[in-house]
C-alpha cells in the first residue's frame, strides 16, 4: 500500500500493523491516556539499594518486558551500559528496549546485547551507531523492525498504553534516599531531564541511578519521591563533558555562516519577527550560528523574544543573559552552560517533553512557535526532509523533535547545504522519508532560498520576504543545481526486508527502512 507521501509500505511486518500516513489534516482519534502504575504504600523506608543487580531484582525485571532510559547526557551517557550489565547477569532475555533516543555510547556496545538475546526489540527516536548500521546491514536482526518515533510520539504512546514500560532508569545528577532527584547538581549535572518525566510518570516500576546522594530533600527536584521505587547509587552517571559531542558546536566553515546568515534573513522579514515572537534553533552547527545572526537582527530592530523552546544551547542562554528572551523553555540541555542556567537563572525553566512536544494533549508549546529552524540530511522536490539515512544507507541521525517542530512552528525554516562533498543534499526523493513536505515552509541553503507553495502560510511568507527584496528560487532548481555539481546520485539497493517502522507524530506511518544489499 502506499501513504499520503507516495511511500510504498506493507501492511503488517512481524505482528506490527501498519497505519499509513494520511496528511497532515487527516482526522486522527483522541488519545485515551491508560495508568499502569500499581503501587504499595512506602511509609517511609529508604528506598536506597546497594547495586543495580540488587534493583533489577527488586522490581521484578522478567523476560520480554520493556526498559526504557533518557538520553540526557547523550553521548556520555553511563547508566545503560551499567544497568544492562546488571540485566545481563541476572540471566534476563527478550527484552523491548525503549529509551528516548539511541545515541553513540562509548566504550559500551547495544549490539553485543543484542546478539546474545537480552534485547530483542527496540524503539526510540533514533538509533545511531553501530546499532542502527548494523539492522540496515542486516548483520543485526531484531524479533519484530524497530519503530522510531519523533519525541513528540513518544509521550503520545506512552500514555496511550501503546508502549508499556515496565521499567525506567532515570539517570540522575543528584538524589536523596527517597527518590527526589534531579540533573541540575551534583558531579555531573546534565541539566533538563525532561525526556524522563513521561516514563516516571507512567512506567510500572522507576529506578533513578545517580552518584550523589543528598540530603534529603532533594532540592531542586525534577522528579518527585512519589514516582520513584528505588534509588541507586554509582560511580559515576555520566560525564557532561560529551553531552554536546555531535550535536551541540560552533561553526567557523564560511559555507555554514552564510546559510545562517540567510535563515536570520528570512526570519528578520517575517511579519511574524515582532515583540514577543518565539523560536526554536536547535544544536546544529548551523543552528547554533542562525542563533547569534538572529540575536544581531533582534538587536538591530529592538525587538525581544517571548521565549526560545526546545533544546537549548549556550547561545541561547547568552541571548537570555541579553535581556533578549524572557522566558527559555528547556526541554533538554545541550551544552554546560545549558545545563547550570536552570539552576541560577528564574527564567529558564526545565518542562516535559510531552509539555514541549505532544500534539495529544491539552496543549505543547509548540502550538505556539512562531519560528523552527531544522536541519536535516536531504530535502527532496517535495519539501519531504530525511533525517535519519545518509546517501550510502548508512543510520546518521534520529528523527528527534523535527518533525514535531516542522508540523508545530507558523513558519518551519530547513537549512542545509546543497551539496555535502560529492552527495547533493537537494535530491528527486529522499532516501527516507521523516518530515513530510507539507509541513515544511522553506529551505534555505547557500545557493537560494525556496518556499513551499503547498504550505498553508505560503502567501503570507512570500509576500514578506518579496517586501524584503529578498530574491526566490525554487525547490526544483536547487535539486538541478545540486545534482550539476555532483551528477546523478547512484540509488541505494535495497532488500524487501523492513528494519525500521519510521513513525509519525500521530502513530501512522510516514515510511519504512529496508535493508540494504551487498553489505
Amino acid at each position: 500500500m502506499r501513504n499520503s507521501l507516495g511511500r510504498e509500505l506493507p501492511e503488517q511486518v512481524g505482528g506490527y500493523r501498519l497505519r499509513p500516513y494520511a496528511g497532515e489534516a487527516a482526522p486522527v482519534a483522541p488519545v485515551t491516556a491508560v495508568t499502569r502504575r500499581t503501587v504499595a504504600r512506602n511509609t517511609g523506608e529508604n528506598k536506597l539499594l546497594g547495586s543495580l543487580r540488587e534493583a533489577v531484582r527488586a522490581v521484578g525485571l522478567r523476560d520480554g518486558m520493556t526498559i526504557s532510559f533518557h538520553h540526557s547526557f547523550r553521548e556520555g551517557d553511563l547508566v545503560v551500559g551499567q544497568v544492562m550489565e546488571a540485566i545481563r547477569a541476572e540471566g534476563i532475555k527478550g527484552l523491548r528496549f525503549a529509551p528516548s533516543a539511541v545515541v553513540n555510547l562509548r566504550g559500551f556496545s547495544l549490539t553485543d546485547y543484542v546478539r546474545d538475546g537480552t534485547i530483542d526489540r527496540v524503539e526510540a527516536s533514533g538509533i545511531r551507531g553501530e546499532l542502527g548500521d548494523g539492522l540496515l546491514d542486516g548483520t543485526i536482526h531484531l524479533a519484530r523492525p524497530a519503530i522510531l518515533r519523533p519525541h513528540g510520539a513518544r509521550p503520545r504512546a506512552i500514555e496511550s498504553g501503546e508502549l508499556q514500560i515496565d521499567v525506567a532508569f532515570i539517570a540522575a545528577s543528584a538524589a536523596d534516599e527517597r527518590g527526589n532527584c534531579t540533573g541540575q547538581i551534583g558531579q555531573n549535572p546534565c541539566g533538563s531531564l525532561g525526556y524522563s518525566f513521561v516514563d516516571a510518570q507512567n512506567a510500572g516500576k522507576v529506578v533513578v541511578v545517580t552518584d550523589t546522594i543528598v540530603d534529603y530533600p532533594c532540592l531542586p527536584a525534577s522528579i518527585g519521591q512519589s514516582y520513584v521505587d528505588y534509588v541507586v547509587k554509582v560511580d559515576q552517571v555520566g560525564d557532561p563533558a560529551k553531552i554536546g559531542a555531535g550535536a551541540a558546536r560552533l561553526t567557523k566553515n564560511p559555507r555554514d555562516l552564510a546559510i545562517a546568515q540567510r535563515v536570520a534573513d528570512v526570519i528578520a522579514a517575517s511579519g511574524r519577527f515582532r515583540e514577543g515572537f518565539s523560536f526554536q534553533t536547535g544544536a546544529g552547527a548551523i543552528s547554533i550560528a542562525c542563533t547569534k545572526f538572529l540575536s544581531r537582527r533582534m538587536e538591530e530592530r529592538g525587538v525581544k523574544a517571548s521565549f526560545a523552546l526546545g533544546g537549548i544551547t549556550a547561545a541561547i542562554i547568552d541571548m537570555y543573559d541579553a535581556g533578549q528572551i524572557r522566558a527559555v523553555e528547556c526541554s533538554q540541555s545541550f551544552d554546560a552552560v545549558a545545563a547550570r542556567a536552570i539552576l541560577d537563572r528564574p527564567g529558564v525553566v526545565e518542562i516535559d517533553n510531552a509539555a514541549y512536544s505532544n500534539a495529544f494533549s491539552r496543549g505543547c508549546f509548540l502550538d505556539r512557535l512562531d519560528f523552527g529552524v531544522l536541519g536535516a540530511l536531504e530535502v527532496d522536490t517535495d519539501f519531504n526532509v530525511n533525517i535519519l539515512t545518509g546517501a550510502s544507507g548508512r543510520m546518521m541521525g534520529g528523527l528527534g523533535g523535527g518533525p514535531d517542530v516542522a508540523a508545530g512552528a507558523a513558519v518551519s525554516i530547513v537549512a542545509l547545504p546543497i551539496v555535502r562533498g560529492r552527495i547533493p543534499s537537494v535530491v528527486e526523493r529522499v532516501a527516507a522519508c521523516c518530515t513530510p513536505g507539507e509541513t515544511v515552509a522553506c529551505v534555505v541553503t547557500q545557493a537560494g532560498v525556496a518556499l513551499n507553495p503547498r504550505h498553508q502560510r505560503y502567501e503570507e511568507l512570500r509576500a514578506d520576504l518579496k517586501r524584503a527584496g529578498m530574491k526566490l528560487t525554487t525547490i526544483q532548481a536547487l535539486q538541478e543545481l545540486a545534482e550539476s555539481i555532483t551528477g546523478k546520485p547512484r540509488a541505494v539497493p535495497w532488500r524487501e526486508t523492513v528494519a525500521a517502522v519510521v513513525e509519525y507524530r500521530d502513530g501512522s506511518v510516514v515510511d519504512v527502512l529496508r535493508e540494504i544489499q551487498g553489505r
